[in-house]
């Protein structure tokens, strides 16, 4: 029986809060920040993106210069192992009108129907994570309904500088406006960092309300003002009702596989390994001698059939292999995809075979890789 699978049936026997310890309730994916198929640091960042942990987006406009991390930084004694860094390298200490910057996690609606949204028996859900920053101040992390334009926001304090605090926060349900139950965005959590006077010219929305921006990140303090600054975050939980429970740690695999459900990347001793270099899929070279197309089967089944690939690297960073193994003369581009596997095509000017011929796409490189995204974006 899978890791998953196993984890469901122990929770059935046993209960919430029951000898198994795993009963999904934390709504947030990888809040251990143990996961970072991307890399675990990326630099000189000033547009956004999914940058290094997995399922944690980097938001920013006009607001300096980061270097974000996976860092081994953690509050002593919880059982963490990993933090998301965020360290400031070229501060603007004079936000525009429109600048922001924050942290972000993207939310499924087919995840939140338990909580009942829109109805007299709305569940509150509670926040809770470990934070560290040299700023003190006001932080502002809000909750926002794309489904049906409207958000809730509060606040809370980073009050020693250069220590970590676990922070908590309830926020009430929601009886206006159901969730969509399907697999594109309703929910966004966003842990705000800085914000223009777009974001913070009204009054703090502390109760679910229409979505006005003047009212999302009021009194936020702006961490890009100096190259001094740095933030971490670790343990994030989001769970039904009015109390935070312990952080509940999944096996690494389980953890993984929820990741790879938005993105899978492969690279070079991630495959089956062959002299010339990692194989990740077989197929076809039927066009006299330019393309072979590879089917590459995904660890898991996405959440959308991926549309692109992303890759790094070069031409010669990749091979096709049948009885001898050609450099490929061009970086390997998207084809086609389902749900459980992607189609690649690997080209080589230089086989001349013709006919069709069985073969092999390898990575050849440990600096190169293939990503494939399924990540929510705004549908």
């Amino acid at each position: 029986m899978g890791t998953i699978t196993q984890a469901i049936a122990n929770n059935l026997t046993t209960g919430l809060g029951g000898a198994s310890g795993i009963n999904f309730r934390n709504i947030i994916i990888n809040g251990d920040m143990n996961i970072a198929q991307r890399g675990t640091s990326s630099t000189s960042l000033t547009t956004g993106g999914y940058k290094t942990v997995d399922r944690f987006n980097f938001g920013i406009g006009t607001a300096g210069t980061w270097t974000i991390t996976k860092d081994s930084t953690v509050p002593t004694g919880q059982g963490f192992a990993s933090s998301t860094k965020l360290d400031c390298t070229t501060a603007n200490a004079s936000l525009s009108a429109d600048s922001e910057l924050h942290l972000h996690q993207r939310i499924e609606g087919q995840n939140l129907q338990y909580l009942k949204k829109g109805t007299a028996n709305a569940e509150s859900v509670t926040l809770s994570f470990w934070v560290k920053s040299n700023k003190t101040g006001t932080y502002i992390a809000e909750i926002n309904d794309g489904d049906n334009s409207r958000q809730i926001s509060k606040s809370y304090t980073i009050d020693v500088a250069d220590t970590w605090e676990k922070k908590t926060i309830t926020y009430a349900g929601d009886t206006t406006g159901t969730l969509d139950n399907d697999n594109a965005i309703s929910f966004w959590l966003f842990f705000w960092l800085g914000a223009g006077s777009d974001l913070t010219s009204g009054t703090l929305n502390t109760s679910w309300n229409s979505a006005t921006n003047a009212n999302r990140a009021v009194g936020q303090v702006n961490l890009a003002d100096s190259t001094s600054n740095d933030f971490y975050i670790t343990g994030v939980q989001l769970e039904a009702g009015t109390s935070a429970s312990d952080f509940e740690f999944l096996p690494v695999d389980v953890n993984l596989a929820r990741c790879q459900r938005y993105f899978v990347q492969f690279g070079k001793n991630q495959g089956v390994e062959e002299a010339t270099g990692d194989t990740y899929g077989f197929g076809i070279s039927n066009d006299d001698n330019l393309n072979s197309f590879i089917l590459i089967p995904l660890p898991v089944r996405m959440r959308t059939p991926p549309t692109s690939i992303t890759q790094t690297g070069s031409a010669s960073d990749y091979r096709i292999r049948t009885y001898l193994s050609d450099t490929c003369t061009a970086v390997p581009v998207f084809s086609d995809a389902t749900l459980f596997n992607v189609r690649v095509v690997f080209k080589n000017s230089g086989h001349g075979f013709g006919t069709a011929v069985i073969v092999q796409g390898q990575i050849a490189s440990s600096s190169s890789f293939i990503g494939v995204n399924a990540e929510l974006w705004l549908l």
